[in-house]
């Protein structure tokens, strides 16, 4: 029996190519996709300046190290959290009005016993040994899946439901959730906040913060314990049996309204005032675990497990909680939290370390672009029959759009806006605007002559979604009552990122081990891999600073950082210059980085040497590739968008790329869909790669025709080529009206146990043979 499991578990017959190209060369990997989206709570830039919309320079930044203490104590903790809170106090508060915004993760799946299971999928996680969660996993025996607040197990041999545990309300049952498996426990995830679980109306409360709930498996589903957190939940990782919980608070203060007279000067002053009031309660993340019974214990982390870094804003305190599956038939035992005076927005994981950063800018807005003003058509718009995804098998003959191809004029209707890579959709859905032309990236200063293709018919694509961000606080300035406050230049935030290691390789509480921080935001999570000692970090830097920012000054860097002291040991630079990243990928020591604006740069990075990595290689295409996944022997696969030359999505497209020569990478083959969009362009979770066959699924939506339709891509990919094989679709909700507005659920998940695919949406799973995708079972989620 083989179990694939993650990156970890790749097998390379790279050793067969010569030295200095199998040395780059990417392993073949098996993954197996998850997807989940979490509503949180976006907290406070940690800039230590407050600044406007005007600003017109930025701070600049110091790559080196810094340093992460414990305070002396609870006086010695107060009055410094007390001095950074207040000098980061505004007139109506701790930083900007909070947003709220939807955050992808993921999940991986673990054997529950020694016996022997078919051969199966596990979750397509970052790094292998660190568990992530989601809304699904199996262990090749059983299916274990939470949906609208209900989890489930399934048989896989007899495709029964054996198990059904409601763990919250009916009106409820909107909470995002997740799963963590580890033998016969099962750590549920509802990140969201405000639950209340199931049955317990009367005895308590909603939930102020994220709740995790661990449940026994090895019968009948039972609740055995849960955690609350103050704060909102930013991810997860499992290592063995141990998960740990990173939870993002901010401090409990109450700023009362001294009245609507008092001038932005007076209200800072009254509201520094009440921070220099606040008990050390009012920082301290409070949490609350429950044994099976339902008794309540509360607590709150101690003085004494508070760290520091030398700077720190004292708006927001990161807590991490571990917890134990293995230890759980009895309940949670004490979670031993700790906690650090700063922010965080990413969580990264291997086996042996927990990575937690934050961008001080990450919630400052972008710069409004203007719209891009296609030619008139000749002809007006008019909506075409469905087309069906178009597949090419060789560069020679292509099927879709390529690099300074010409396509034919387009009749079918345009598709809807696509979310930016790793950020899910929106969460209050936005009117289709059939007329509105769409908004374009901003314009790099230097780019490749590309030719020019005809004007599309159809009607024009709604722009890429920029993520919701708060307006940035007014600068303030204190002065006497009825005089006016001096014009001052605002300085923005550094455009950095600051990161945190902590070493998760013994059980228990994990152990502070650096800080530091480069230039720029990250992407995602993928833009970090540690490896043989060092971290990886792939970041953007832009000035967005005035009224044309980001048109031409941004470019994207890697930076190869020691991982014991986090400082800066190379770096390498000038990638994607006018663009920004879309996607990261490093594989052993070679690093992939796609920026975009109209055409999609695939830079390769040789990384064999720490103090030197260079770039050696760079494909132009147009659309980009938003999640990039090893497929072994020098090759790359990429699922993305494609675009017009003009930077305009199309739909979804899975690419094939060689990379087996690092300064030449080539596009062998790809397949588009127009009119559709993925959740695996934002998550990689919802992306599965079976390399015992080359099959590859893809939850896939489209728009052509009357309504959108939603259904599981299944591909082929070989060395040379990707070809479609089919669609799964799951049964429509049965129900009277206009058939063209029907609910579809939408495929999320796909998962192989031996000859089957699994295939997961709101309704049900489906089995189906994975060769053919004969239909062998249907099971719905009553």
């Amino acid at each position: 029996m083989r179990t694939s499991t993650g990156t970890a578990g790749a097998v390379s017959r790279a050793a067969s190519r010569p030295a200095s190209r199998a040395a780059l060369t990417p392993t073949r990997t098996t993954l197996t996709s998850t997807f989940a989206a979490a509503l949180a709570v976006a907290l406070l830039a940690s800039g230590c300046e407050q600044a406007g919309p005007g600003a017109s320079r930025t701070a600049p930044v110091d790559l080196g190290r810094i340093r992460l203490v414990s305070y002396d104590g609870c006086d010695d903790m107060l009055a410094g959290l007390r001095a950074a809170a207040a000098r980061n106090v505004g007139p109506w508060g701790l930083g900007p009005p909070q947003i709220m915004y939807m955050e992808a993760r993921a999940d991986t799946a673990a054997p529950r016993a020694k016996t022997a299971a078919p051969e199966h999928s596990t979750t397509n996680v970052h790094e292998a040994g660190a568990d992530e969660p989601d809304l699904v996993k199996t262990d090749g025996k059983r299916v274990i899946v939470v949906n609208r607040g209900v989890l489930r197990v399934v048989d896989a041999a007899t495709r029964k439901v054996t198990g059904t545990l409601k763990l919250v309300d009916g009106d409820q049952n909107w909470a995002p959730a997740d799963l963590l498996v580890s033998g016969d426990r099962a750590l549920v995830l509802f990140s969201g906040g405000g639950g209340i679980p199931f049955g317990a109306i009367a005895k308590r409360a909603p939930s102020s913060g994220p709740r995790y709930v661990l449940v026994d498996l090895a019968g009948k589903p039972t609740v055995t314990g849960t955690l609350t957190a103050s704060g909102s939940h930013l991810d997860a990782r499992m290592t063995g049996s141990t998960v740990r919980i990173v939870v993002r608070s901010q401090p409990e203060i109450a700023f009362p309204d001294p009245g609507p007279d008092l001038t932005d000067a007076e209200r800072i002053r009254h509201n520094r005032d009440v921070v220099a009031k606040a008990p050390a309660g009012a920082w301290l993340p409070a949490f609350e675990t429950t044994d099976a019974a339902g008794h309540a214990t509360k607590g709150t982390v101690g003085c004494e497990r508070v760290s520091h870094p030398d700077e720190y804003t004292g708006t927001s305190m990161l807590t991490v909680y571990s917890v134990d599956l293995a230890a759980g038939a009895k309940g949670i035992a004490a979670p031993d939290p700790i906690s650090v005076a700063a922010d965080g927005d990413t969580v990264y994981g291997t086996a042996s370390s927990l990575y937690v950063t934050s961008n001080p800018r990450m919630l400052w807005p972008r710069p409004v672009e203007p719209p891009v003003e296609d030619a008139p058509s000749a002809t007006p718009a008019t909506p075409a029959a469905p087309v069906p995804p178009v597949e090419s098998t060789t560069p020679g003959k292509p099927a879709v759009p390529g690099p300074g191809t010409a396509t034919p004029a387009n009749t079918a209707q345009a598709p809807r806006d696509e979310p930016t890579p790793s950020e899910p959709p929106a969460v209050t859905a936005e009117p289709t605007d059939t007329a509105q032309a769409p908004r374009d990236e901003p314009t790099p200063s230097e780019r490749p002559a590309v030719t020019a293709e005809p004007t599309d018919t159809a009607q024009a694509p709604r722009d890429e979604p920029t993520p919701s961000e708060p307006a940035p606080v007014p600068p303030t300035t204190e002065t006497a009552p009825g005089t006016a406050a001096p014009e001052t230049t605002p300085v923005l935030p550094p455009e950095e990122t600051e990161i945190h290691r902590f070493d998760i390789g013994a059980p228990g509480a994990p152990r502070y081990v650096a800080s530091g921080k480069v230039p720029g935001r990250l992407l995602n999570q993928y833009s970090l891999s540690e490896f043989e000692g060092h971290l990886r970090v792939a970041t953007t830097s832009a000035d967005l600073s005035g009224p044309a920012a980001g048109e031409s000054d941004s470019s994207s860097a890697v930076y190869v950082l020691d991982a014991r002291t986090l400082g800066k040991v190379g770096e390498v630079g000038g990638l994607g210059r006018g663009e920004r990243i879309y996607s990261v990928r490093f594989i052993g020591p070679v690093g992939y980085v796609v920026t975009f604006r109209q055409v999609d740069p695939l830079y390769t990075l040789d990384l064999r040497d720490p103090k030197a990595p260079r770039a050696t290689g760079e494909l132009k295409i147009t659309g980009y590739s938003a999640y990039l996944h090893p497929a072994g022997d020098g090759r790359l696969i990429g699922i993305g968008q494609e675009a017009s030359e003009r930077g305009r999505t199309l739909g979804t497209q899975v690419s094939l790329f060689d990379v087996s020569d690092p300064a030449a990478p080539r596009l062998l083959s790809r397949m588009f869909a127009k009119d559709s969009g993925s959740e695996a362009e934002w998550d990689p979770h919802a992306f599965l790669y079976w390399p015992a066959t080359g099959a590859a699924v893809v939850p896939l939506n489209s728009w052509s025709g009357e309504r959108p339709t939603g259904g599981a891509l299944v591909l082929r990919i070989d060395d040379s080529s990707v070809t479609r094989t089919g669609t799964v679709t799951h049964p429509r909700p049965g129900g009277r009206g206009d058939a063209r507005f029907a609910y579809d659920p939408g495929i999320r998940r796909s998962v192989v146990i031996g000859d089957d695919l699994w295939t997961v949406s709101d309704l049900g799973l489906k089995v189906s043979a994975l060769n053919g995708l004969a239909d062998r079972g249907w099971i719905p989620f009553d």
